[in-house]
Order: C-alpha cells, then structure tokens, then sequence
C-alpha cells in the first residue's frame, strides 16, 4: 500500500508542477506554501506520516468577459487511482447553476479512464462548459431584480411653532437639515414654519433633533407620505432648504415680536404646488389679496 500511495503522490506533484507551469500568473493557483515541501519530505521518508491531501484552487477566466470561475481540488492519497475532489465555483453563478455545473464536472470526470492525471482535463471542461451556466444566472438575476423593484416613501413634514427667533436655533435647524439631506424651509419670525421633505427616516430624526431639549411651543401640524420605485428626489416640492423671510408687520422691538406677512407666504405655498397647507397650519382658508 505504501508503494502506491508513494506513486500516487509523486504523479500528484508531477501534475502541480505542470500547472504551475502552465497557469503562473499571481493569483492563478493558489496553493499552500508548505503543500508541497510536506510532501516532497513524506517522499524521502515513507516511514513517517502521511503528508495533508494537496489542497489548491485554480482560477479559470470564461468567456470573452473573462469571468471568473475557481475550481478547487482536493487529492485524496491515492489519486490518480481514486477520483479528485473538485468544485467549481463563481460569485457570477447562483446556488442552483452552480450545483448543475458541479453535476456535469463530475459525470465527464467519471467518464475518464481511472489511473489517469484529470486536473487539467477538469480545468477545461469548466472553461469550456460554464458560459451557460453563467449566462442562465445572469437572465435570473435579471429577472429577480425587475420583480423586486426597490421602493422608497418620500416623507414631507409640516411643522408650525409660535415663533422662530433666535440665531442658535436657526442655526440648529439649517445645520441639521443639510446633515440629513432634506429639502424645505424656514419661516423666521411670528409664527415660525418648518417644513422638511426626504426620506422618512432622516424627517423622524429631524423632528427628534430640533425638539431636544425644551422647545415646547411646537407641533408637527401634517404629514405626507409619497410611495415612489427608485429614488425619491423627483418627488421634492423643493429643491434645497430655504431660509423664508418676508415683509413683517408690527412693533421692532426688543423682543423682535412681529408678525411674518402670511399673504406672501401663501402665495410662497402655492408656487410650490403646497396651497392646501396654509388652511391645515392655521386653521383659515388662505386667499390672496387683488391687486
């Protein structure tokens, strides 16, 4: 027994060495440092311990896209006398055409005679035999990827508060909405107005930031929620987050306790498509003055 496995072992070297040979670009084979030296020792000493089965991968460029296919091996003692354990394997290829492609690697090597070296014959088999295979996983991922259309919710939140006033909340506002990517505006003054569009997550964690700590005189007065395939930027009633300051009535004092001028605010709403919305922060119909 310990004649044929020496045999069988000094074919198998015979076989890596040719591969080296013929595949020697870096990353090609890869194969253990110390696979080959345990074995050459086990051969000047058959008395010791068998060596580890030789233990390499081999990697096949397929097609004119040069996709790559890795075939793994795994000789037991014995081989060439006893079948290889090989494996072929893809990041290109789903569960399903990797098992079929395995499955006829395995019956064409069947079919060769036994006590032959098979290494190379299995390594054109695979680059001759996977396009399909490839092919076949590529119309499915295809196919996989129009059933399962991405869908995302644009949020817009309305937010109405007694007043807005002071530099480090604006500041606080500006700051957090830029950082979230949401489109809207600010209206300065008495009363205050937010409005923030994006997605939900990013609206909900604006909301919880600008409330923190103690701002008590706030209320998120609507929400709307829009269900779009893809990206939700077309969706935007605006295309960055405004600073709002118009024309205010009232006394410039200390407090700076003036009112904002709603007649161009709602006329801002309606220009961008948000009329409805003056009646829902205030609880009156907004109408336009003639002029």
């Amino acid at each position: 027994m310990a004649v044929a496995v020496k045999e069988c072992l000094e074919l198998q070297l015979l076989e890596v060495e040719m591969l080296l040979s013929m595949f020697p670009k870096k990353g090609e084979i890869n194969l253990d440092e110390d696979a080959v030296p345990s074995v050459q020792r086990y051969l000047r000493n058959t008395d010791g311990a068998l060596p580890p089965q030789l233990e390499y991968s081999i990697a096949i460029d397929v097609g004119e896209a040069k996709v790559k296919v890795e075939l793994q091996v795994l000789l037991p003692h014995t081989y060439p006398h006893v079948a290889p354990e090989l494996f072929a394997r893809s990041n290109a290829l789903h569960r399903q055409q990797q098992l079929q492609l395995n499955t006829g690697l395995a019956s064409h090597i069947s079919s060769l005679d036994s006590g032959e070296l098979c290494i190379y014959e299995a390594v054109q088999w695979v680059k001759d035999n996977s396009l399909p295979y490839l092919e076949n996983s590529q119309i499915c991922s295809e196919s996989a990827s129009e059933e399962a259309v991405v869908k995302e919710t644009l949020h817009r939140m309305w937010i109405y508060s007694h007043h807005i006033y002071r530099q480090e909340l604006r500041k606080k506002i500006f700051d957090c909405a830029k950082k979230l990517n949401l489109t809207g505006f600010c209206l300065t003054g008495k009363p205050g107005v937010i409005c923030v569009e994006g997605l939900r997550e990013n609206c909900e964690e604006f909301w919880r930031v600008i409330r923190y700590p103690n701002w008590k005189h706030i209320s998120c007065k609507h929400v709307e929620n829009i269900e779009t395939e893809g990206n939700v930027d077309h969706l935007r009633l605006f295309h960055a987050f405004e600073d709002l300051q118009f024309q205010a009535h009232g006394d410039y004092g200390l407090r700076n306790d003036y009112h904002m001028d709603l007649g161009q605010f709602l006329e801002f709403l309606k220009q961008h498509q948000s009329g409805h919305i003056f009646q829902i922060l205030f609880g009156v119909e907004g109408k336009l003055s003639d002029k």
